[in-house]
Formats: structure tokens, C-alpha cells, sequence
């Protein structure tokens, strides 16, 4: 061992004068395990492991830090268990918790983090309560939150990381931040701590704050939180503000994505603040001046006005009159002639158009506009040129259940009603008679130009031959006629005038019968009388049976007198014979 290598066992330190040999250390040593091991045997056995000791540092390699704490032997320490370069100086003493009074290799292991904890834990349950502030770093990312060191690990729950919504937990790895004790549980020395809660505290004081200073009129800078349907929510520097779809501006918009973006920084005028409930109105269009204001000055009722078609609705057009003036065309006011269902039919988005002012609701922000107002009305002069009675001819331009509908000129229609196309047919439906593109002459019936409707008739073109039925067909004359249809209750027989006229299954014959077929059929052609006649109703009853019973009743008359030889009739007698033979035939 080198001379110079002195040795001071009163107080166990080393005193290095000078340089030595690797051999003479490893020497020295070996003497200060066994001078160690002798003095401290007592010392060790009166140490248990959880307990923190104070050492001195004696030795700093790459990856350790030796530490002598008074014991048989030194503790090595992982050198990243010094959090402060500043800790790691020979000479220095150290707290370290005593882990294990002896390891694999015979050594005691020592710990600097977990006395730090310790520590910490000391500091914590005996100075902070539930609700304390405490500051931490966020070190990892578990299974529900985070782990931040305050010290020592509390768990940060992800409900209690902010008061936002959290896209990427990672962004908070790092941070340090202030957080608020929620849960100190000494059994398992566990802390959990919350940040939101700081948040909130500090939105509520800062919210309270803004309302009490914030004042009507003031006019604010706010960043668009959200966009929904009827509006949008600004973020006031901590407090929320909704500025409504009708407070953006003084144009009309369908929905607030039109004018702002998520994000976007916007001035708004404050216009109502409720300190109570804590909401705040905002406006945009309250900066510019309201372009409503004298509106009936500049556009009197009856004004004509040019614009641009801006939106299209399914029940008429905006016009843009200037900037932030629209007035609607309604559907009703876009033609005097069409039934518009559809403002496309007339204009489209983009078309420059003129139209009337008709009215001006300025407190709704409203003006009803009509383009036909700018043309003539075709219905004006409509009674003077289809005067009723006047006879008329159009072509058939539509075909319904009720009627035809015919066109008298561009724009004005009239309707021949199916009732009034025939006097003597029962017609279902007027493809029987009318066919679409012809051209039919009619009478005209009404004209009703508020409603803008013309009725028409084709078969008041001729006499109704029921107002005259009972001189030119009275109950008793025999009719000759066409058989058209075949019922349970009887036949229908058409007559030369086309009236049609029923012959009851009780007067179809004289003689006994099953069914109707038994003695007519369709289209057989028919004698019988006429014995009833209801002209209101339009019915003609007849009678075969009665018919036969007559003639019958001749040809009986006609045998008797055959029998004994009758006198030779008179001139008068014979001249009335013949007469009322023709009638019968008639």
C-alpha cells in the first residue's frame, strides 16, 4: 500500500493526498469492508427495511451514485434517481430509503425516489386536505386518464383532464398544470386530483367577472364555438354569447354556415345581457345601419321595382331590391293566366326581373312583390269578349273525370262540364264523346272573373227535346225502337231521338216468361207504348205488353164482327178507322 495513503478510523472519512495505485485502493477497500462489518453488526441489526436514512455520497459512476449511510456496507443508487444535477455531488449527504437491509450480491438497496415519495406522501397527508391545490407534471397515459407527478404519482381521471372536449390524450404528456386534490386515500397512499375543476372555477369567476363589467351597446371581439340551426356561439373571452340567425345580418339566410366558420373571430354589438341566467345576445347586423328604415318612402305600394332572383322556395321567388331589402313573389303573383304550383315554371335563381310592390310589412322586414302586376290582366276584358249565350270554338286541351277543359285563347281556359255535353245520353266520362285536340264548338254558360273560370256547354247547341216530349211523345203513343241493354228489372230501348226510355220486366209481355232473354234480346227492334213520362227526371216508361194487349184485342174485335155480315160503314166511320190505324202505327 503507498505511504501516502493516510487513514482516519476515528471518523471513518478517507483522506486522499495523494494519487494511488488501482492495487492499493482495491487494498484500502478491502480494510474498510472489514472495519465497516465489525463497527456496524449492531448498527444493521437495529435497521428494517421502509425506513429513510441520510448518506453521504462517496463514489458517482456512469450509471450509479455509491452512498454511504452508515451501515456494513454502501447502498448504490440508479444516477436517474436524482432528479436535480446539483443532488449529485461528492460529499453531499442524501436522504434514501432503505429497501432491502441486503440484496442478492450482499449489498443494501438503497432508493432516492422512494424516499422523495416518501416524503412527499409525509408532506401531502399532513399539509393538504382534499380540495388543496397542488402543482404537477403529467408523466404517462393509463387505462382512464393520466398519471401526473405531484411529488409523487396521483391519477388524473380522463372526466377531469379539462372542460373540452379531448381529442388526443398525448398532448397533455409533459405539461405541467395546476391540479386540484379530489381524494387522498392513506390505506393505499393514492391521490386523485382534478384540473377541470380549476377550470371551471376560473370560467365561473371569470364569467361572473365579464357580467358584471359587459354592458349593452359595447361592442365585443368573440371566437365561433359552435354553429347550430338557429344561430351561432361566440366564446367572449370566458363567457358564451349566441348571436341568432336573425341578428346576422339584415339579408336573408337559410342557415348561419352561409356567413361564419368554426374558429372565425367576428365583432358583435351586445344587445341584451341576462346577468341572472347568464346569457348575453349578440348581433352583426346591428353595426350597419338598418336598410328598412323609411322603406315606404323608397318604395311606395304600386312602385315598380328591378332586381335579382336570390332563392327559390316552393312557394314563390326572392327578390334582392338592394343590398340587404328581398321581397317575395308569391306563386299567386307570378301570372295572371297559369296556375303556377312551381315559382321554376315563370323565373329562375340568377334572372333579373321587374315586378309591382303590393304591400310592406316593415316591422317583419317583409315586402310582397308580383311580376304580373307588370302585364295587363287578361281577365279584364273576359266578360266583354266571351259574352254568355255566344257561341264559341276551342280546342280540347285537357281531359278529366268531371269535364273537358278547352282553351279560348293563351292563358284562358273554360270547362265544358260532362253534365252539359248531351241532353238525352247519360255520359260517364267525356272520352266517350270528346277526344283531346279536337275542336268543339260550345255555348258559353257563366263567367266568373274573380275566380277566373268560363263554363261551357256543347249540348245547349240544340233544343232540350225533354221540354217538348210531352206534345211530340204523349203517354199512349206506340214507339218503335232499338233494344240497347238488358237488365234483371226490364229492357232499355233507344228511340229514333236518341232518348233512351226503359220497358219494366212487368210490361215486357202478355204471356207468362222466365227471363228477360225468353222475349228480348240486344239489339232487337221493338214496338211498345208509351205509358208514363217524367220529363224532370228524364224517364220514359213503355209498355210491350200494352201494346200487344190492344192489338190483341183489335184482331177479337175484328173476328166478331166477321160473324154476321156487318152494315157497310159509313164514309165518316171508315175515314176514323183509318185515322186512328195510323196513329197506332205512328
Amino acid at each position: 500500500m503507498s505511504k501516502n495513503l493516510k487513514h482516519d478510523w476515528s471518523d471513518s472519512k478517507i483522506i486522499d493526498d495523494v494519487e494511488f495505485q488501482e492495487e492499493d485502493a482495491n487494498q484500502f477497500k478491502k480494510l474498510l469492508k472489514r472495519k465497516e462489518e465489525s463497527s456496524n453488526e449492531g448498527s444493521v441489526a437495529s435497521m428494517s427495511a421502509g425506513q429513510i436514512l441520510k448518506g453521504r455520497i462517496v463514489e458517482i459512476t456512469k450509471d450509479f451514485v455509491v452512498i454511504d449511510v452508515g451501515l456494513k456496507s454502501e447502498g448504490l443508487v440508479p444516477i436517474n434517481e436524482f432528479s436535480e444535477p446539483g443532488e449529485i455531488v461528492l460529499g453531499i449527504e442524501a436522504e434514501v430509503y432503505l429497501d432491502q437491509t441486503e440484496g442478492e450480491d450482499g449489498q443494501i438497496v438503497l432508493s432516492r425516489e422512494k424516499a422523495r415519495r416518501q416524503r412527499q406522501w409525509e408532506h401531502i397527508s399532513t399539509n393538504c386536505n382534499e380540495g388543496s391545490i397542488v402543482k404537477g407534471k403529467v408523466i404517462r397515459k393509463v387505462k382512464g386518464g393520466l398519471m401526473v407527478d405531484i411529488g409523487m404519482e396521483a391519477f388524473l381521471p380522463g372526466s377531469q383532464i379539462d372542460n373540452k372536449r379531448i381529442k388526443n390524450l398525448d398532448e397533455y404528456i409533459g405539461h405541467t398544470y395546476e391540479f386540484k386534490i379530489l381524494k387522498i386515500n392513506s390505506e393505499r397512499k393514492n391521490i386523485v386530483v382534478s384540473r377541470r375543476e380549476l377550470l371551471e372555477e376560473e370560467r365561473i369567476s371569470r364569467k361572473a367577472e365579464l357580467l358584471g363589467n359587459i354592458n349593452e351597446g359595447e361592442v365585443r371581439t368573440g371566437v365561433v364555438k359552435n354553429i347550430t340551426d338557429f344561430g351561432v356561439f361566440l366564446d367572449l373571452d370566458g363567457i358564451d354569447g349566441l348571436l341568432h340567425i336573425t341578428d346576422m345580418t339584415w339579408k336573408r339566410i337559410k342557415h348561419p354556415s352561409e356567413m361564419v366558420a368554426m374558429g372565425q373571430e367576428l365583432e358583435v354589438v351586445i344587445l341584451h345581457v341576462d346577468k341572472e341566467k347568464g346569457r348575453v345576445a349578440l348581433g352583426m347586423k346591428q353595426k350597419e345601419n338598418n336598410p328598412w328604415e323609411e322603406i315606404e318612402k323608397r318604395y311606395p305600394i304600386g312602385t315598380k321595382v328591378h332586381g335579382k332572383i336570390v332563392n327559390l322556395v316552393p312557394y314563390g321567388a326572392f327578390i334582392e331590391i338592394e343590398p340587404g331589402i328581398e321581397g317575395l313573389i308569391h306563386v299567386s303573383e307570378m301570372s295572371w293566366v297559369k296556375n303556377v304550383t312551381d315559382p321554376n315554371e315563370i323565373v329562375k335563381k340568377g334572372d333579373e326581373v321587374e315586378a309591382i310592390v303590393l304591400s310592406i310589412q316593415k316591422e317583419e322586414g317583409k315586402i310582397s312583390l308580383g311580376i304580373k302586376q307588370t302585364e295587363k290582366n287578361p281577365w279584364d276584358d273576359v266578360e266583354k269578349k266571351y259574352p254568355i249565350g255566344s257561341s264559341v270554338q276551342a280546342e280540347i286541351r285537357n281531359l278529366t273525370n268531371y269535364g273537358a277543359f278547352v282553351e279560348l285563347e293563351p292563358g284562358i281556359d273554360g270547362l265544358i262540364h260532362i253534365s252539359d255535353l248531351s241532353w238525352i245520353k247519360k255520359v260517364s266520362h267525356p272520352s266517350e264523346v270528346l277526344k283531346k285536340g279536337d275542336k268543339v264548338e260550345s255555348v258559353v254558360l257563366s263567367v266568373d272573373k274573380e275566380s277566373k273560370k268560363i263554363t261551357l256547354g256543347v249540348k245547349q247547341l240544340s233544343d232540350n227535346p225533354w221540354e217538348s216530349i210531352e206534345k211530340t211523345m204523349p203517354v199512349g203513343t206506340l214507339v218503335t225502337g232499338t233494344v240497347s241493354k238488358i237488365t234483371a228489372f226490364g229492357a232499355f230501348v233507344e228511340l229514333p231521338n236518341g232518348i233512351e226510355a226503359l220497358v219494366h220486366v212487368t210490361e215486357l209481355s202478355d204471356q207468362p216468361f222466365g227471363k228477360v232473354e225468353e222475349v228480348v234480346n240486344k239489339g232487337d227492334e221493338i214496338t211498345a207504348k208509351v205509358i208514363k213520362l217524367d220529363p224532370e227526371h228524364k224517364k220514359i216508361a213503355l209498355s210491350i205488353k200494352e201494346h200487344l194487349i190492344d192489338k190483341n184485342k183489335c184482331n177479337r174485335d175484328d173476328i166478331v164482327v166477321g160473324a154476321s155480315k156487318p152494315k157497310a160503314p159509313s164514309k165518316k166511320k171508315k175515314k176514323d178507322a183509318e185515322e186512328e190505324e195510323t196513329s197506332q202505327e205512328g
